[in-house]
């Protein structure tokens, strides 16, 4: 075992007892911790902004997506007003039958409306 080497060790009480009257010391302590109390308040300050940046990076992923999804709706709108486009005018239906002749020649591409209420009419009816 290892002898202990704590009984030739010079006390350090004697020299902060005699630093403690010091009024250079205390003013050093003082300062000391009003610079650690700043440097904790920094942390703390920097630790709720590392916080709202976090949270607007959210955000901006958030509206990223949106902006996403946006564009692949406004990706479809030429589809839409084409297959709007296949829905002949009720005017130019009443104005003139060629027309009509014209949208039946093209296979597959007339769009029928079928009423619904006979449809389910039709359903609910055990016949």
């Amino acid at each position: 075992m290892r002898p202990s080497v704590a009984p030739s060790r010079v006390s350090h009480a004697h020299a902060l007892a005699s630093q403690a009257n010091n009024p250079a010391s205390v003013h050093r302590l003082l300062e000391k911790k009003k610079e650690y109390e700043a440097v904790a308040a920094l942390e703390r300050a920097s630790a709720l902004f590392v916080k709202r940046i976090e949270g607007l990076a959210d955000d901006c992923q958030v509206m990223a997506d949106a902006g996403q999804v946006h564009g692949q709706v406004l990706e479809q709108w030429p589809s839409m007003f084409r297959i709007l486009g296949l829905f002949p005018n009720r005017q130019q239906y009443t104005e003139s039958e060629a027309s009509l002749a014209d949208l039946e020649s093209v296979p597959g591409e007339r769009l029928v409306r079928i009423p619904l209420d006979d449809v389910q009419a039709g359903n609910t009816d055990p016949s």
